[in-house]
């Protein structure tokens, strides 16, 4: 009885996900607008990842789009979260602030803030902690250009 329940639900499981046609939001490159113009000030790691990840939104000349310019303002802050008894710290946590503007023709229609935060345990590798460092930066700034690609289209459908 559980046997042929298995196969069941992997029949079910194998048509649902092959009848579906998956694709990653931010995946598609043909949006309705084109960031035009990208200003970035602060943190450069954080900002070459948001440049590579916006500047994949390319323009189809073809159709007629909407051209924002973006300013965006970064931050990054690491703070001790715990220390053992020796005043050794045991977690830390990074902040990263954002703040961007989206303007069209010199008009401000969006100003908006970010902020996102992980913790994470020390290590006592400094190498393997700034590995650890790097993967956590470009996880939570990949987000928030999602977030900030999402608000435009957002912006864009209004």
């Amino acid at each position: 009885m559980n046997n042929i329940f298995i196969k069941i639900l992997t029949f079910f499981l194998v048509i649902g996900i092959s009848a579906c046609s998956y694709k990653p939001i931010f995946s598609e490159q043909n949006y309705g607008f084109e960031i035009e113009k990208i200003i970035l000030s602060g943190e450069k790691n954080i900002n070459n990842i948001i440049n590579s990840k916006l500047k994949s939104i390319k323009s189809d000349r073809e159709v007629e789009k909407e051209r924002y310019t973006l300013e965006i303002q970064s931050k990054k802050i690491r703070e001790i979260v715990s220390k053992d008894s020796k005043g050794d710290p045991l977690k830390f946590k990074m902040i990263i602030f954002i703040e961007y503007k989206v303007s069209k023709n010199g008009n401000i229609l969006l100003n908006n803030k970010i902020e996102k935060n992980n913790v994470y345990n020390n290590d006592s590798d400094k190498f393997e902690l700034e590995q650890t460092e790097d993967i956590i930066l470009e996880k939570l700034t990949g987000n928030i250009s999602d977030s900030i690609i999402s608000s435009i289209i957002n912006l864009n459908d209004n």
